[in-house]
């Protein structure tokens, strides 16, 4: 029997701000960098919202699909980001004691650059495979960060996305997973830091672009497959520019990538990026569709999976809630100085 997905939920918030809000404030064409980037605009956390914030709506959600599935059945609950409120405090644990799992269960935070939360999704296969835990919940979240003024403020936003992982009832076989890594050091933020440094350039062609890539031919190589095999494809989403270059150069077609590019609208989502677009293209998949989905982490690394939808995408109630277009087209757009504000960019001086 193989392991999947039994439900899924995502939570992103409503707060907008555009490149050109950003740019303005900078003396930079934000249009065009925003047209550069292929991000028309990108999510902002609200005062009152953070990793774990977003993580619990997001775990709800699931559950709320699922009626049949209690957060006691929930055994192992791993949270992947790299905006984790605390330095020392797991987010895990709020979230497990939010959602009233537990307390018989395992709890943990990822950190992995974006990736964390994917490695989360193949860590809570095991689990289940293994008959340790009937469901392990995997949640992808962050608050990203981007210092004033550098390309990062432009795409860096927020957003959640949890999955119930299990080996019934599932709404979606994961039917081969694989993963690709290197220490490639393409962006780091150290202990204490408030912002991340970056490689530039130097995140693309022998970071992003090699994982990806390196990671979905062993992918396809083990599923024996190629693009024409499936209906949706979803990678990483660090701009808009890099998933559809990435595609495109493995043979994927634009329609098979469109679904789950939200990246337009919201922003780089960080570990949440490729759970938010996968959420999305559940939420209209029907069954036998297949779903190939390959994410990225700096650092760096790729988790590559390879999905089928089952008949069981039509017994949870996948309309319980928002939906993930619903997310995207409901919004409040900020100017700078409340955005400032939310972000904690504008900080007093001690002394």
């Amino acid at each position: 029997m193989k392991a999947g997905i039994v439900t899924y939920g995502a939570y992103v918030p409503r707060y907008r701000i555009t490149p050109k809000e950003i740019g303005a404030v900078w003396g930079v064409d934000g249009e065009a960098m925003g047209k550069g980037l292929n991000i028309r605009a990108k999510s902002v956390p609200g005062p009152d919202e953070d990793v774990i914030t977003m993580s619990v709506e997001a775990a709800r959600s699931a559950l709320k699909k699922a009626p049949g599935i209690t957060p006691k059945d929930v055994g192992a609950i791993y949270v992947g980001s790299e905006s984790h409120p605390y330095a020392v405090k797991p987010s895990a644990t709020i979230v497990a004691e939010a959602i009233e799992a537990g307390p018989v269960m395992t709890a943990a935070d990822y950190e992995f650059a974006c990736k964390a939360g994917t490695a989360a999704i193949q860590t809570t296969m095991g689990l289940t495979l293994s008959d340790m835990y009937k469901y392990g919940m995997a949640v992808g979240a962050d608050t990203s960060q981007g210092a004033p003024g550098d390309a990062l403020e432009y795409s860096a936003s927020a957003g959640a996305a949890a999955f119930v992982i299990g080996k019934d009832p599932l709404i979606a076989s994961i039917d081969h997973t694989i993963s690709y890594t290197t220490d490639t050091p393409d962006f780091w933020r150290r202990e204490g830091q408030a912002y991340p440094s970056h490689g530039g350039r130097f995140t693309g062609e022998p970071a992003y672009f090699k994982h990806v890539l390196s990671c979905a031919n062993l992918l396809f190589k083990r599923a024996g497959t190629s693009p024409e095999d499936y209906d949706y494809a979803v990678f990483h989403q660090p701009n808009g520019k890099f998933p559809v270059r990435a595609g495109r150069t493995l043979g994927f077609k634009d329609e098979q990538m469109e679904t789950g590019l939200l990246v337009r609208e919201i922003g780089n989502t960080y570990s949440a990026a490729i759970m938010v677009g996968l959420c999305a293209i559940l939420d209209v998949a029907k069954p036998g569709n297949r779903i190939f989905a390959v994410g990225y982490g700096s650092g760096a690394g790729s988790d590559g999976f390879d999905i089928t939808v089952t008949d069981g995408v039509d017994a949870i109630d996948r309309r319980s809630g928002r939906t993930l277009r619903r997310m995207v087209e409901d919004v409040k757009f900020l100017d700078y100085a409340t955005y400032a504000k939310f972000r904690g960019k504008i900080r007093m001086r001690e002394g």
